[in-house]
């Protein structure tokens, strides 16, 4: 039998005692300055919010996006309020478990083969609650831009509507891995652009697929920045 890799021999309530401490310590402190570097990005951008104003604030919703864009997603808002994110339990993703909570979002935690099943039964559970939260379609291994059911299925069961978010940025930092997440560097022009909800039921489930599929796109391989010249009509933070 072919054991684990070391990287991912591990979920975060099985870490073997003796690492725990150095665990502990990478994972709060890389966290931190994941933190920090988000809200740097985030008060010395240029920052267009488009379509966000047709929500809200006490509707809640399952915000829909390419895995590529969570690290510009987290530097482009501010603290949401009362949401909920499924994030994956591997030993070396609890950094992300902190950043996540940081900004004031409960985790549930679970991904595929990993439980996921039951994860996403207490997200759509939290849904019915009034929570809102975020799905990565593509997520957790790709291939990038594949639109997988799940977050259809979450939709259906919970009676949320999605809302696929599409993001530009000027300047960023191409990440390494399957999907290669663009990590945006201050004093950046961000667009997050809304689109109009998508409700599933069990009579367009097919149709809403190729809204979703259409209304997330495919992000463009080079900067993105063209954009801004043309500006948008939303609402801009500086």
């Amino acid at each position: 039998m072919t054991s684990r890799p070391f990287t991912s021999r591990y979920l975060v309530d099985n870490v073997p005692l003796v690492l725990r401490p150095f665990h502990n310590l990478f994972s709060y402190t890389f966290a931190v300055m994941v933190f920090l570097f988000a809200r740097l990005v985030y008060f010395t951008s240029r920052i267009e919010i488009v379509g966000q104003e047709q929500f809200e604030e006490t509707s809640n919703r399952i915000f829909c996006y390419w895995h590529l864009f969570s690290p510009l997603a987290m530097a482009a808002f501010s603290r949401p309020t009362r949401h909920v994110w499924m994030q994956h339990p591997g030993w070396l993703n609890k950094h992300m478990h902190v950043v996540v909570r940081l900004f004031g979002v409960k985790v549930v935690l679970g991904s595929t083969g990993y439980g996921g099943r039951a994860a996403a039964d207490e997200i759509i559970e939290y849904l019915r609650d009034g929570y809102s939260t975020v799905v990565f379609p593509d997520a957790p291994r790709g291939p990038p831009y594949e639109l997988k059911d799940g977050v259809l299925h979450m939709s259906l069961q919970s009676s949320a509507p999605i809302v696929p978010i599409r993001f530009r940025v000027s300047r960023f930092v191409r990440l390494s891995g399957w999907d290669r997440k663009r990590l945006p560097m201050p004093f950046a022009r961000i667009r997050a652009e809304f689109k109009d909800p998508i409700q599933v039921t069990e009579a367009n489930f097919d149709e809403a697929r190729e809204r979703l599929r259409e209304a997330l796109g495919v992000p463009e391989e080079r900067g993105d920045s063209s954009p801004f010249k043309q500006g948008g009509g939303g609402q801009i933070r500086n």
